[in-house]
């Protein structure tokens, strides 16, 4: 059978499943969620769906991404019971934007560059979206992190940029200048403005370098969660506690764990 019909065939399971979980005699956990509950599962399945391509993990990959297709079929359920759309309506926008935004396959065959793809598609979003600026359709409620993020990709997609992610750091460089000088001067507004602009300078280093910093920094928080509980599991194997450890310890175990590594 082709792969694309039984994907539509277990896709069709999932609906039915759902409408059935969500029914009179359905689960009763399920029937009490509403869009804003499921969200927060939705965000989180999505993270751990990233986390898996980042560790190359497929057999984890597989599974999260079924985990993120029931999410969206559950948001689509409970909207279609309050009569505002279906999944279908999902599915045929998405299908007639994929071909509406993709001219130089569907239609005129005409041979096209990646950057002049983006270009087209940022130039179509605009006129469709009504907006008045690339950054309009930027979402507020993003971590900031990831805000930065899109923003300079937005920016990317019309040429504005740098060529080579080195060329990037060394504004990270000349921003870590400038935190450097307003720390000595104790100028506090214009130290919380050098952290933000370091910050933003480097999710533009980590964009050019093809790597999530929202994911780059997940992983840097996991590393030291690990690290530290090791030190305090050495100071246990030496009969201390945190708080009974001084500065110079910590540092001396944590600096043993990094050697192991």
């Amino acid at each position: 059978m082709d792969e694309a019909v039984k994907a539509g065939e277990k896709f069709q399971k999932l609906v039915e499943i759902l409408e059935i979980l969500r029914g009179d005699d359905g689960c009763p956990w399920d029937k009490e969620q509403d869009a804003r509950s499921i969200c927060d599962y939705f965000l989180e399945e999505v993270y751990e769906a990233v986390e898996a391509v980042y560790n190359d993990d497929h057999d984890a990959l597989a599974e999260e991404l079924g985990d993120v297709l029931m999410e969206v079929v559950f948001l689509a359920r409970i909207y279609q019971e309050e009569q505002r759309f279906t999944i279908s309506d999902s599915l045929e926008n998405i299908n007639q934007k994929m071909i509406r935004r993709h001219p130089h396959v569907f239609a005129d065959k005409e041979k096209t560059s990646s950057r002049r793809v983006i270009e087209d598609w940022q130039r179509q979003k605009k006129e469709e979206k009504n907006r008045g600026s690339l950054f309009d359709g930027l979402v507020k409620t993003s971590p900031a992190l990831l805000a930065a993020f899109q923003t300079g990709r937005q920016a990317s997609s019309f040429g504005f940029d740098w060529v080579h992610p080195l060329d990037a750091l060394q504004k990270v460089k000349e921003e870590v200048s400038e935190l450097e000088k307003a720390l000595k001067e104790g100028r506090e507004e214009d130290i919380q403005q050098e952290i933000g602009d370091i910050l933003f300078a480097m999710t533009n280093v980590s964009r050019l370098s093809r790597i999530n910093p929202e994911m780059a920094l997940k992983r840097a928080n996991r590393k030291f969660v690990k690290r530290f509980r090791l030190v305090e599991q050495k100071l246990q194997e030496e009969g201390r506690s945190l708080d009974q450890a001084n500065l110079e310890d910590m540092d001396r175990l944590w600096d043993d764990i990094k050697d192991e590594e």
